[in-house]
């Protein structure tokens, strides 16, 4: 498999001091801990949002540090979760007078690496709070949790709290509004591909040329099936079915609407995904208020793509609607 890598031990470094370089007025790279941050932060007038996870998934974490999203992400290696002290350290780092809200997505290492950090921040009196997020309908277990996994659905609550941190909004709210976000958020994934990282020069796993993975999890993890290839509509319509009734979505609902790409399918695919999933949402009373088309958060060069309703509001749809800036614009 061909990629652009020099030794994969210093893949994930060597990603995070080009997007420094690319970026020297609003980011600061701390490698010791795989940490990117605001240039300005933190910032004694709001709560620093932190969130890491595994690499791999970019633009996810690292590439939505900025006004309005996230303060900082402190990355593992690929597919990997942080080390316990690079969420410690990034915690102390960020330390505001306001507090420390760490973002994670419900994956087993990445819980017990935010939640250790966490209960040494506190016991040197920083406060900080954790949210989880686990919007992933595919499977109630995998390989990687207990209970659903966190997937492209953490976007909305990120720029939610990204949203009402910036305005003022102190720890508490924002816990409120996070958990609001991820109980009306619900996804669902395919893979077209496996992905290979760069560690292992081949792919995860062994897809048929006439095979898909249906509800695939964004580190390879198996769905709830694997299926024959069908045409780009059937597949909208399998994924709608099970997104659909599980908060469930009703005639009437407003939802934003993301086509999330999963690394390697082109954005002109996404858009045929769209069309079918507008179309059948609108025939099933739902109305699309918001339309999220790009790569929100991929799994290396996986050909796929997951689908994540959002059940609308007046005040997720200011806080989705608010300005932000990030290295990488993907709304």
């Amino acid at each position: 498999m061909k990629k652009f890598v020099n030794d994969p031990k210093n893949f994930v470094p060597e990603m995070l001091e080009g997007l420094a370089l690319a970026n020297p007025d609003t980011l600061r790279y701390v490698p010791d801990y795989n940490l990117i941050m605001r240039a300005d932060a933190p910032r004694e007038d709001k709560v620093s949002i932190v969130q890491g996870s595994g690499s791999g998934h970019e633009p996810a974490h690292v590439m939505i540090v900025g006004k309005g999203m996230l303060d900082a992400a402190c990355p593992g290696d690929v597919f990997a979760a942080p080390p316990m002290d690079y969420v410690y350290e990034t915690t102390k780092l960020l330390a505001s007078p306001k507090g420390v809200l760490l973002l994670v997505n419900n994956y087993t290492g990445d819980r017990m690496a935010f939640d250790m950090g966490r209960e040494m921040a506190e016991s040197e009196g920083i406060k900080v709070k954790v949210l989880t997020i686990n919007d992933d309908v595919a499977v109630k277990d995998s390989l990687y949790t207990v209970g659903r996994r966190g997937v492209a659905g953490n976007f909305f609550v990120l720029k939610a709290v990204g949203a009402a941190a910036e305005q003022g909004a102190d720890l508490d709210e924002l816990i409120r509004l996070g958990t609001k976000v991820n109980d009306v958020t619900r996804s669902f994934g395919v893979a077209l591909t496996a992905c290979t990282p760069p560690a292992k020069g081949s792919p995860l796993f062994d897809l048929g040329d006439d095979e898909i993975e249906f509800g695939v999890g964004i580190h390879g993890e198996p769905g709830r099936e694997r299926r024959k290839l069908s045409n780009a509509d059937a597949i909208v319509d399998a994924m709608l079915d099970a997104v659909v009734p599980d908060l469930p979505y009703s005639s009437g609902d407003r939802v934003a609407l993301m086509i999330n790409g999963l690394g390697g399918t082109p954005i002109s695919e996404l858009y045929v995904l769209y069309r079918r999933a507008h179309q059948q949402l609108a025939d099933r009373g739902i109305s699309v208020g918001r339309s999220y088309v790009n790569e929100y958060c991929t799994s290396l060069d996986m050909a796929g793509a997951s689908l994540t309703l959002v059940r609308l509001d007046d005040e997720i749809d200011r806080l989705l609607r608010a300005p932000a800036e990030v290295a990488v614009r993907v709304f």
